[in-house]
Parts: structure tokens; sequence; C-alpha cells
């Protein structure tokens, strides 16, 4: 049913194909391309934005320098692309979801709009969240989950990681949507929440797919669901979680973007380098292997996107009492 490689392994194999953890590598000429990055090197959005780099380098002709720039919520990074002329869009952003949607209303300092200070130019990829259960001791589906919450609210223990996180988030959405109470247990890292729900101490769990589904086809976790908006290669026995609650597509996406005034016809070239990129056999294979799949698509979609993302996520952070710190 899965055909999805360990994600550790497949991001070591990936690193291994980078010379150096500050440069993609470019053809000898050209004028620079610099590609800033909110994470640090070798994490996971590192990981697609070097991809990305090494792919687009090749189609456009100039060498890539990727910028890793983590820390405060990402508002470093944004800051310091937004700093960048924008004459050429040699200067261009690549944030992942809770950067572009979340940040803004829990951080007092992150006094950006990624939707008005930058121009978007392709969402490169996604992974969706899974909702999982004890095996012994949770709900048997999403539907029976949901059941369960509304004859006993606070019931139903969900465990997710880090508050204001999009699996946090996405456990948020799941009651809010339904008119249910889930008793919605954040912890502080993704391997504390799938350890609750293998031994019981709470009854579900949701995160990225990545870390679950090595647990799902051990038979440690039972698989409830997925919050993508499409059946994905190699996940296509897991439900989906629209079915069961229309409207319930949440991922964790990976968007490109350039600075606000930035050439039209230059984001139109970029766009058509991504997803040129994206449609490459080793690229849809290389992203597939660290649980990330392949999106694409027009600049206004993306904006379309985002927006959409924005007032979706507001939503849950509302509900979930969250407040800029």
């Amino acid at each position: 049913m899965f055909r999805l490689m360990g994600r550790a392994a497949a991001l070591a194999a990936i690193v291994m194909t980078f010379h150096g953890a500050g440069h993609a590598q470019a053809p000898a000429s050209g004028t620079p391309m610099i590609m800033v990055v909110p994470a640090a090197a070798g994490s996971a959005p590192d990981i697609v934005a070097r991809l990305l780099s090494d792919e687009l380098q090749q189609r456009l002709g100039q060498p890539f320098i990727v910028e890793n720039k983590p820390g405060a919520g990402g508002i470093i990074a944004v800051m310091a692309a937004r700093s960048a002329p924008a004459a050429r869009a040699n200067t261009l952003l690549f944030v992942h979801a809770a950067i572009a949607t979340v940040t803004p209303l829990t951080y007092r300092a992150a006094k950006f709009d990624l939707a008005t200070d930058f121009e978007p130019i392709a969402i490169v990829a996604d992974t969706p969240m899974m909702f999982v259960a004890n095996p012994a001791k949770g709900p048997r589906s999403l539907a029976d989950a949901i059941a369960q919450a509304k004859a006993a609210p606070d019931s139903v223990a969900l465990g997710s990681t880090a508050r204001g996180s999009i699996p946090h988030l996405a456990g948020v959405l799941l009651g809010q949507m339904t008119g249910t109470q889930f008793n919605n247990v954040a912890m502080n890292a993704s391997g504390q929440a799938l350890q609750s729900v293998i031994a019981g101490d709470t009854a579900m769990s949701v995160d990225g797919i990545a870390p679950l589904l090595p647990m799902v086809k051990a038979g440690r976790i039972r698989a409830l669901a997925v919050t993508a908006n499409r059946t994905l290669p190699g996940l296509e026995g897991l439900p989906l979680a629209r079915d069961t609650v229309p409207g319930l597509e949440l991922t964790g996406w990976f968007m490109l973007f350039a600075n606000k005034g930035a050439p039209e016809a230059r984001i139109q070239e970029i766009n058509a380098a991504v997803n040129a990129a994206l449609k490459s056999p080793d690229m849809i294979k290389k992203l597939q292997n660290t649980a990330n799949y392949p999106v694409g698509g027009s600049p206004t979609e993306a904006r379309e996107f985002l927006q959409s993302e924005k007032a979706k996520l507001a939503r849950a952070v509302r509900q979930a009492g969250l407040t800029p710190e």
C-alpha cells in the first residue's frame, strides 16, 4: 500500500548530492540568484529548496545560492529577502506554510504579509497531515473519532506537535469543522506525539505523513485519514479526510516568492522554470522520497491559494486561542 522510503534516509541521500551546505551546483557564468530559506541547512525545507534550486539554475542559466536564515519563526529570512532589490527578481524567498500564514498572527515582530509584500511565483510542493489512532484504544475511522467526540466532548485525546504548528491546527480544524470538541494535546516534538499514541496515552495523533507511515506499515498505529486535496502516489490505500469532513484539506506546503515590484515577465519566466522542474521525473522521485509531492501552477493560482490558506488558518488560530507573543 505504501511505497515511501524512510524520510531520514532519503534526506541523507539527497544532501549528499550537493557539494557544500551553502551553495547548489551552478554553471560557470550568469548573474547569481539567491534563494533565501528560513530554515537550517539539512532541514526538510532546505532539502526541498536545494532540489528546486538545482533544477532552476539549469533551466534559467544562472547560478543559485541558497542562503539559510533560520530563527525567529522565519522573520529573519523574510526581512532579509524583502530588503533585496526587486528590479530583476534575483533574490527569491522560499517558505513553508506556517511562516506565510501562522507566524504573522503569532509573532508581534512579524511585520509582514507575504500576500502584499511579495509576489507569489508558484506553489512548489506539499505534504499532507495524517490522522492516526492507537490500534487497541483509538477510533477505527475518522467518522468514528468524530462520533466519539460528539458523544462525549473532550474525551478523545488528540496529540500533535507544538501549539500553532500545522499539525496542531489540523486538529483544531477537525473539531471546528465538525462541531466537536477534541482534547487537543500539543506536545513539544513530533516524536512525543507519536510515542504517546503508540503507548495509548492519547487515542489519536496528527502529524505530517513522513514520521507516521513507517509506524502505520508496522501496525503500531492505525491510519485514519490524510488531509490531502487529491489521492497521492503511494498513498492510494489511505482515506482522504475530505471524504468524511468536506473541506478538511490542510498540508504543509512550500511556496516561492519574488519581491513586490518584480517585473511580471520575470515572474512568468521563473514560474515556467518551476513548472518544468516539477514535471521532471527525477525531481518528482526525489520529492516523493522525502514525503513531498509536486504542485506547480500559475502565479495567480499561488496567490489565490495563499489567500485561502491565510483565511482558513486564521480561523484555526483564533479557535485555538493563540495570540501574538
